[in-house]
C-alpha cells in the first residue's frame, strides 16, 4: 500500500479555531493584508504585501520578508534575509501565528537543543560543478529613496518589486536564488552541451522585462523619482548544491562566476551604463552572428577583490531593447 505524503501547508490558528492553507498549485505564495495576496490576513500589524513563501526546485521552502514594517519571524527570531523553512516551524507576521508543515522536510538538526541554541551542525558540502549564467539586479539610488519615501509606501513598493521580479524570473526559466537588500540574484543552469542561443536570449528578455516593470512602478506609486535598475550578467562554471548550516541549508551557486556577476553589476555605476556582462557571456552573444553586437561597448574596469583589470561589455536598456527587437525580426 502506497502512503501519500500530505500536501505542504500552513495552519492559521485563531480564537475561533484552526484553518489549513494548502501550499499547492504554484511555487510562490504571498502573504499580507492586500486582497492581491495568495493568503490575505486581516491583521492591522501586517503590511499590505508582507512576506512570500517560495518553493525551490529542490523541494525546499524559503520565507522572504518583503520589506514589511513590523518584520517576519521564524520560531521567534526576526528574519532579515530569506531563510529555509523546516517542518513544524512557527511563522509570525504582526500578531498572527501560522505553523508550517511539510513532512518531507526534516526538522532542524539542533531542534533538540531548544530554540535558543546557537550550536549549528557542520556546513554541508557543495557537490555539482555546473555551467551557469548569473544575473544580479540592483535598484538604483535605493538609499536616497528610503530617506524620501514614507515607510508604508516604501514597504509596498519594495514588496511589489520583489513579487514581480520573482514572477518574471520564473517566467523566463529560473528562480530567485537570493534576495539581498534591494537586489536579487538569479541563476540559469545550462546543460552539458553548453549554452544555446535560446537560453541566453531568455536571460536578456527577463532583464528587459525587469527594467520595464521597475519603470512602471513610478506610475503606480507616489515616488519622488522614477526607479531604475542596474544589472550584471556572468557565465561560467560554479559549484551548485546545498550549503550553509544544518539549521539553515541553502541551495545556491558559489564561486568566482557568481562573485564576478555582483562586481559587474557594481561596475555599471563606474561606467555610467545600465548593464555589464562578462567575457564569456559576451562571446555567446557574438556567436549569434548579430552585426549590431556593437551595441555592447568594451570597458576596462577594476573589480573589487581582483588583482588585474577586467574587460566588461556594457550597454544601456535602450541598447538592449534594440538588440532584442533585431532578434525578434530574424
Amino acid at each position: 500500500m502506497v502512503t501519500l505524503q500530505p500536501t505542504p501547508h500552513l495552519v492559521l490558528r485563531t480564537d475561533s479555531g484552526s484553518r489549513r492553507l494548502p501550499l499547492a498549485g504554484s511555487n510562490c505564495w504571498t502573504i499580507g493584508r492586500s486582497e492581491d495576496n495568495n493568503f490575505v490576513l486581516p491583521d492591522r500589524w501586517i503590511s499590505r504585501n508582507h512576506a512570500m513563501l517560495q518553493c525551490m526546485e529542490t523541494g525546499e521552502f524559503y520565507l522572504i520578508d518583503l520589506g514589511s514594517r513590523n518584520g517576519s519571524f521564524v520560531n521567534g527570531r526576526r528574519v532579515s534575509i530569506p531563510v529555509t523553512l523546516h517542518n513544524g516551524d512557527r511563522l509570525t507576521f504582526g500578531q498572527t501565528d501560522l505553523d508550517f508543515y511539510c513532512p518531507t522536510l526534516n526538522p532542524p538538526a539542533d531542534s533538540a537543543a531548544g530554540s535558543d541554541s546557537k550550536e549549528f551542525t557542520a556546513t554541508a558540502t557543495l557537490h555539482v560543478r555546473r555551467l551557469i549564467s548569473v544575473l544580479v539586479v540592483d535598484i538604483r539610488d535605493f538609499t536616497v529613496l528610503t530617506r524620501q519615501l514614507d515607510e508604508k509606501v516604501l514597504s509596498e513598493v519594495i514588496g511589489t518589486w520583489f513579487r514581480h521580479a520573482g514572477d518574471i524570473i520564473r517566467e523566463y526559466g529560473s528562480w530567485v536564488d537570493k534576495y539581498i537588500g534591494d537586489a536579487v540574484m538569479a541563476i540559469w543552469i545550462h546543460g552539458p552541451q553548453g549554452v544555446n542561443d535560446d537560453e541566453m536570449l531568455r536571460i536578456f528578455r527577463a532583464l528587459n522585462a525587469l527594467h520595464k516593470m521597475t519603470s512602471d512602478l513610478y506610475n503606480l506609486y507616489p515616488l519622488p523619482f522614477p526607479l531604475r535598475i542596474g544589472a550584471g550578467i556572468n557565465t561560467g562554471y560554479a559549484m551548485v548544491g546545498n550549503t550553509g548550516s544544518g539549521d539553515r541549508p541553502d541551495y545556491t551557486a558559489l564561486g568566482d562566476t557568481v562573485n564576478a556577476a555582483f562586481r559587474l553589476e557594481t561596475s555599471t555605476k563606474q561606467i555610467g551604463l545600465d548593464i555589464a556582462v562578462g567575457e564569456t557571456t559576451y562571446q555567446h552573444l557574438t556567436n549569434m552572428e548579430i552585426t549590431s553586437i556593437d551595441l555592447f561597448r568594451n570597458y576596462t574596469v577594476h573589480l573589487k577583490g581582483y588583482d588585474m583589470p577586467t574587460v566588461a561589455h556594457a550597454c544601456s536598456f535602450p541598447d538592449l531593447e534594440t538588440f532584442l527587437q533585431m532578434k525578434s525580426r530574424e
